[in-house]
């Protein structure tokens, strides 16, 4: 008995060993959390219970449980490099195909694939919830995962349909006669002119001139013509809804140079694409002149925008402390491509080691919890930044000291054991 005493301490001793040297081995492993042996003494029983006078069989290892304290987070420079501060794990699929064999983690080391995927060094792929819209007011499908693919992504071309010009009209200009007809290739028929690019459905960029003619003192009329950038020249005028005979519309300022007509933006017809391309015809609803003026100033424009958008590419990727990442293209437009699904349970140390600083639900672990970061008691986001081993590598080397003494302690009761069963034997 005492020999299998001392023996069972020896492999108590010697899994401490073990544990202890695993540690210290994934001190700079990005995610891992430190484990200790657990251990519980044994006693032999029979009918009558254990006696009080009983010495003990020994010592089992009970459990290697792992320690999900925070690690520290260490800053990188590239942004897909994520971090959970508090709970959580990121919600792994096997591959971006097999999207129903799950694991989780708290190693957010991610780069994309040859398809544009985000996966991890193993080739599982990061899961996030599915974006309801373009923007992040239209919120997530909570529940709804799917891969995260990126680099395919293109700015998609919004078609313009509202522009806003923001002038000051000289009120020293000369009123052009109402017998002079209006003809954009006369520059004197008209007093001043400005250029936006508008843009179709398909992205295809045209140019919309406006011209400027004064009419009377604090009346001026304006036209509108767009042209293809491949024939400028040649322009096609679109009217003013309810506007003038000759399709322009007019504006009116009050003797202190305010716009005080129209009231709301104009509204233009619609123009056709020639020769034709598959994209819809141009229809600006709104041609706002808001907040221009007439002072006795040179004519100048003071702000010009539209809102349309040609086909962009990706240039950048935005990832926020919710878990929200953001794409940015060249074209100025964005959109949003999910948001990071995240997962805890119950019981985090009833879960499966699966390797690869990855862990597995059980039945020890309870059913997954899925959420949101920052919300339900999940921890928050840091893109470009990497959760740090929770091992304290001074603790560990002191506790390799106390495993060493334990386990030469325990080799010692042995060495003792044999001797005295020499000295009986030799008698």
């Amino acid at each position: 008995m005492p020999f299998t005493t001392a023996l069972s301490g020896l492999n108590a001793a010697s899994n401490n060993l073990a544990v202890t040297g695993n540690n210290i081995a994934n001190a700079n492993t990005v995610g891992f959390k430190r484990s200790r042996s657990e251990f519980a003494d044994v006693y032999a029983s029979s009918l009558g219970g254990v006696s009080s006078i009983q010495p003990g069989a020994g010592v089992r290892v009970a459990n290697v449980a792992q320690q999900f304290t925070q690690g520290n987070l260490q800053f990188t420079e590239n942004n897909l490099d994520l971090a959970i501060s508090g709970e959580g794990f990121f919600t792994l699929a096997k591959s971006p195909t097999e999207v129903n064999d799950l694991s989780y983690t708290r190693s957010g080391e991610f780069k994309l694939d040859k398809e544009g995927y985000m996966v991890n060094n193993q080739g599982a792929a990061l899961l996030v919830y599915a974006p309801n819209g373009a923007a992040i007011s239209d919120g997530f499908s909570v529940g709804v995962t799917q891969p995260v693919q990126i680099n395919t992504l293109t700015g998609l071309p919004s078609a313009t349909d509202s522009a806003e010009i923001v002038v000051n009209v000289d009120s020293d200009a000369t009123v052009i006669p109402a017998a002079t007809t209006f003809d954009y290739t006369n520059s004197d028929s008209y007093n001043n002119q400005t250029s936006v690019t508008v843009y179709d459905s398909l992205g295809s960029p045209h140019i919309l001139t406006t011209y400027f003619r004064k009419a009377s003192a604090n009346n001026w009329d304006v036209y509108h013509f767009i042209s293809e950038p491949t024939t400028p020249d040649t322009k096609t005028q679109v009217d003013v809804a309810g506007g003038n005979a000759d399709g322009s519309g007019r504006l009116t300022f009050d003797s202190g140079g305010k716009l005080i007509s129209p009231a709301n933006p104009f509204s233009l017809s619609s123009y056709t694409i020639t020769p034709p391309t598959g994209a819809a015809d141009i229809t600006i609803t709104s041609m706002n002149f808001a907040g221009s003026t007439q002072v006795q100033q040179k004519f100048s424009v003071n702000d010009m925008t539209q809102n349309g958008l040609p086909a962009g590419r990706l240039t950048g990727l935005d990832i926020d402390d919710e878990g929200v990442i953001f794409a940015r293209f060249s074209n100025g437009g964005s959109q949003t491509v999910g948001k990071v699904a995240l997962t805890r349970f119950p019981n985090v140390n009833g879960l499966t080691k699966l390797g690869d600083t990855t862990w597995g639900q059980s039945a020890n672990s309870g059913e997954p919890i899925r959420g949101e970061a920052g919300s339900n008691n999940f921890g928050s986001i840091q893109s470009g930044a990497l959760e740090a081993s929770n091992v304290d590598l001074a603790a560990q080397l002191v506790n390799l000291i106390v495993a060493q003494q334990h386990y030469q302690a325990n080799a010692q009761t042995i060495t003792t054991e044999n001797q005295i069963m020499q000295a009986i034997l030799n008698i």
